[in-house]
């Protein structure tokens, strides 16, 4: 247990971790974003809705920008009760799960209308619940758009433009493999620590989708936005599964639906964002190419290869999710 989480842990001993004096059920949600982010905004219309539904007896506190903690740390206090509800990409869940390497599948998801189509699915249900195997109940999906590469002194057309960059990746085995793949030198660093890297150089590019390119002010630090569009990896919206049976029946019902609605409310509010995020930073100078996918698609079948052979598990869940391109 790193020294941060320690700290966070001592402050939460002196808080009641569920309700408060007056028997108001109080869930503390924290994570990484912004408070003008989409999912930030999504997460305060859940907490209306939750005492909406619960006539007030149910309350959402939102603690947003790394309050307490990084994604990673988040998900730790997750998992033993300290922290009620998180958002994390799925990224961050190839460590704690290897199921969740099939959001990282290069080029799986064909359009928006697909990804929703899973998520709304069986198929979606069933990732929602491998949750419960790593002590989180999953709730909804949150849209995180498109994944592509923005770099500050060399445009990305092509994947042998990235020869030899330095790339900031999240804290995922297959997103350093599919960089590194490209030819890239894939580089860890959290969230919170990318622009000072970008504008130090200590990074020569990154990869994300264009609210968080631009909500960041990341583009002030780079120059070019190549949108090939890489991987869909959605944030997933999970509880503590300590919270989840701490809660009553008719809690937990409350804090589905509400999680559910606030998931389809963020749909909107990420098509509008993406669509502004590409406009703002364009306006900026920011130099936004839209290359040919196929080269990267090409370059990236060993590591598509490499899941499907992982394991039976991983294997049926891409083939159930390219089984549905069609509807």
């Amino acid at each position: 247990m790193t020294k941060k989480i320690f700290l966070i842990l001592l402050s939460f001993f002196a808080i009641t971790a569920c309700s408060d004096g007056d028997e108001t059920t109080v869930l503390k949600l924290g994570h990484g974003l912004d408070t003008s982010h989409p999912v930030h905004l999504a997460m305060e219309y859940m907490a209306d809705r939750i005492h909406e539904y619960s006539e007030g007896s149910m309350r959402v506190d939102i603690y947003p920008s790394q309050q307490l903690g990084t994604e990673r740390e988040l998900l730790e206090l997750l998992q033993i009760g300290s922290v009620d509800i998180t958002k994390v990409s799925s990224s961050v869940l190839e460590g704690f799960d290897p199921i969740y390497k099939v959001f990282s599948v290069p080029f799986l998801f064909v359009d928006e209308d697909h990804r929703y189509r899973v998520w709304d699915s069986e198929v979606g249900r069933e990732l929602l619940d491998a949750g419960e195997r790593i002590r989180l109940t999953g709730l909804a999906y949150y849209d995180a758009g498109t994944r592509s590469f923005y770099t500050k002194d060399r445009a990305i057309h092509h994947p042998d433009d990235l020869t030899g960059l330095r790339i900031r990746v999240q804290e995922s085995p297959a997103a350093i493999q599919m960089v590194n793949l490209l030819g890239g030198n894939a580089t860890p660093i959290s969230w919170g620590e990318l622009y000072t890297a970008l504008q130090q150089g200590i990074v020569e590019g990154a990869e994300n989708n264009p609210p968080s390119f631009h909500l960041s002010g990341h583009y002030e630090v780079s120059g070019y936005y190549s949108l090939n569009e890489h991987t869909a990896v959605p944030d997933i919206l999970y509880a503590s599964l300590q919270t989840w049976n701490r809660l009553s029946e008719d809690q937990q019902q409350i804090l589905r639906r509400a999680a559910e609605e606030s998931g389809i409310y963020q749909r909107r509010l990420w098509q509008e964002a993406s669509a502004r995020a590409i406009e703002e930073v364009q306006k900026a100078g920011i130099e936004v190419i839209y290359p040919d996918k196929e080269p990267f698609l090409e370059r990236l079948q060993p590591l598509y290869q490499q899941y499907m052979d992982e394991s039976e598990e991983l294997k049926r869940f891409i083939e159930r999710i390219q089984e549905m391109v069609n509807g």
